[in-house]
């Protein structure tokens, strides 16, 4: 199980801004909120005292602007600037940051901000990554990295399996068997004709259907042996 939590802070003068960013950390699985600051100066001191993955930062505050306070700090976290304007944009990527963020925040923007961050995060500290834990696929004429452990079920669509991930969803051209041979073994079953899913991010099931959170998947009446062996060995793993 992928247990990478980033911890956060949040700094924003605006008390219902960083209320609404605040709510966003507490509801996501791999964020844990370590402090909030309602300025830069007090966030300076903050970020020195506190080890801190991730900052959700502010740009126009008052004394100290999101800038100034990233000029002052020698170790700096991840970065994901928000802010209610745009012209900021070019200037935030010269300070490297994982994104940025327009006010009010829509909740899809986040999570990939976040996304984004917690993979430098993995490929920073080297978290364990071998040739198991990352494939790369074609989307969109891009390649993308996609982690096995995020990766909840893949379905077939015609000549294209769409991919769901903890974060977004992509389409590849690809056949179903194509991704039966790709994946490990063991961590991903086939349960229809129409889906393969991550066995680790299976909830609940009985002799029709899967349960993954909240969403149900169709399981074949001859493969539930399969899933069966499948969990006992993954919580033998545990």
């Amino acid at each position: 199980m992928d247990k990478t939590i980033l911890k956060c802070a949040v700094v924003d003068d605006s008390t219902l801004q960083r209320l609404s960013i605040v709510k966003l950390i507490q509801n996501h699985p791999s964020l844990t909120l370590v402090a909030q600051y309602t300025n830069a100066v007090e966030a300076k001191a903050g970020l020195l005292a506190n080890e801190i993955d991730l900052a959700f930062l502010d740009i126009e505050m008052p004394v100290l602007s999101g800038f100034d306070l990233l000029d002052d700090l020698t170790h700096k976290p991840q970065i994901i600037f928000v802010t209610g304007k745009t012209k900021y944009a070019f200037k935030a990527f010269d300070y490297d940051a994982v994104d940025y963020l327009r006010k009010p925040i829509a909740k899809d923007r986040f999570l990939n901000a976040v996304h984004k961050a917690i993979v430098n995060h993995k490929l920073k500290n080297e978290e364990g990554f071998d040739d198991e834990d990352f494939i790369f696929v074609k989307s969109n004429l891009k390649k993308r990295k996609v982690f096995l452990s995020e990766l909840r079920y893949i379905e077939a669509l015609g000549d294209y399996v769409k991919m769901v991930t903890e974060h977004d969803s992509l389409v590849v051209l690809s056949t179903m068997k194509a991704f039966e041979n790709l994946l490990p073994e063991g961590r991903f079953l086939r349960i229809h004709k129409s889906y393969i899913v991550n066995v680790e991010k299976v909830e609940r099931y009985n002799s029709k259907q899967i349960e993954l959170d909240n969403q149900q998947l169709p399981l074949s009446r001859n493969r539930k042996a399969d899933l069966i062996e499948a969990l006992a060995a993954t919580m033998k793993q545990q």
